[in-house]
């Protein structure tokens, strides 16, 4: 267990922020394989502003136990504000500043990773942030801009200055986007320099992983991102790994068919089938991703435009 301000955290894993992939259901599934803390995926101020149900859809909470995280981004200190404010009033346990998203659509208009160019912006926004709402606030950031920047030792010292309970590091600069390798180094100098929690992220794909993060940086809790794509075994398999030092075996082909029908069973539930089944196309390719005849069941996942037809094809691989 770990606490960031007055919130406790019942693990050292943590599901990453996914724009297109940390539904209310895929949160759903990371919590049933004991994930401590799950994040929503970034939500814009704007939307929230603006009352827009699509926006407002994405913090929809309802039957989630705590703890929660919803993440915003933006790029101006008042809108900022009142959209943090919205997601308190939505139910947020906690509320984490998106400052570290690469896209180009998000960092043309300031926002995201390019908040790292203009710190005392990024600063002014989570003190704002801070003064406003009563749950804790967070900040995800990236090491900085360019491949030799180190802007996060700065900003991650800002935020701790101006309030923040906790920060979240990927250390891989904005421009390598997901390419080579992340500096697990940064978040070592970022720890050492902070006293609030430090929760590491980048390149854990297992839970030997997530402990050699853990052991390499001192990081309070460890972040998983797209290692969980598919596999929220990850959860289970890391935090057994770390609280008892025990290693689980990968999923039987069987295991990993049931959860992807739960997490259709779910994705079903809290949204209009049509669109739950669009969206839960890429989510069975990837529970799927390995198996014999992988591209065969892609492409059957692909064509599936109900329910019934998708259910028919998980059936078919647990024959």
């Amino acid at each position: 267990m770990f606490k960031i301000g007055a919130v406790n955290i019942p693990n050292r894993v943590v599901s990453a922020p996914m724009a297109g992939v940390t539904d209310r259901a895929f949160r759903h599934m990371a919590r049933l394989y004991g994930c401590g803390l799950v994040f929503s995926e970034m939500i814009s101020d704007m939307g929230l502003v603006y009352n827009q149900a699509k926006t407002r859809q994405l913090a929809e909470r309802s039957g989630e136990d705590p703890p929660l995280a919803l993440q915003i981004f933006g790029s101006q200190t008042e809108p900022m504000v009142k959209g943090a404010l919205a997601l308190e009033e939505l139910g947020a346990d906690l509320i984490d500043i998106n400052m570290g998203c690469p896209t180009p659509k998000i960092v043309k208009n300031g926002e995201g990773a390019a908040l790292m160019l203009d710190i005392p912006r990024a600063r002014e926004i989570i003190r704002e942030i801070v003064r406003a709402v009563k749950v804790p606030v967070t900040v995800k950031m990236r090491r900085g801009w360019n491949d030799e920047d180190k802007t996060c030792i700065e900003l991650a010292g800002a935020a701790e200055m101006e309030g923040a309970g906790a920060v979240t590091l990927h250390p891989r600069s904005r421009n390598q986007f997901f390419s080579g390798q992340s500096d697990w180094d940064m978040i070592a100098t970022v720890k050492k320099n902070l006293s609030i929690p430090v929760i590491g992220n980048g390149d854990i794909w297992t839970a030997g992983d997530a402990k050699r993060m853990m052991e390499h940086t001192g990081c309070d809790a460890v972040m998983i991102g797209r290692g969980a794509m598919g596999n929220p075994f990850i959860f289970k398999e890391t935090t057994e790994l770390l609280e008892k030092g025990k290693h689980l075996p990968p999923p039987a082909i069987k295991e990993r068919i049931a959860a992807a029908h739960k997490h259709l069973d779910l994705a079903c539930s809290f949204k209009n089938e049509a669109v739950a089944i669009r969206e839960m196309r890429k989510h069975l390719a990837w529970y799927t991703r390995g198996l014999r005849g992988a591209a065969r069941i892609r492409q059957d996942i692909n064509h599936a435009i109900t329910r019934e037809e998708m259910e028919a094809i998980l059936r078919s691989l647990q024959q």
